[in-house]
């Protein structure tokens, strides 16, 4: 997911995406604990965008103060 992509969304579809990240996340934890998971880079790209996503969500809650 790029940056750019991000700042552009409002927080309710920030908070919406980081729920839907945060789901799969747990898919994913269970595919590897299971011996079941192919790409095992997905993790790390979802925790970082997972990351992402709060990070934007937290500036943008911080300039409406």
């Amino acid at each position: 997911m790029k940056i750019a992509d991000v700042r552009v969304m409002s927080v309710d579809q920030l908070d919406d995406e980081v729920l839907k990240l945060k789901k799969e996340q747990f898919n994913l934890r269970f595919q590897r604990a299971t011996g079941q998971l192919e790409n095992t880079s997905r993790v790390r790209q979802v925790r970082r965008d997972i990351a992402r996503l709060k990070t934007v969500a937290r500036q943008k809650n911080t300039k409406k103060d």
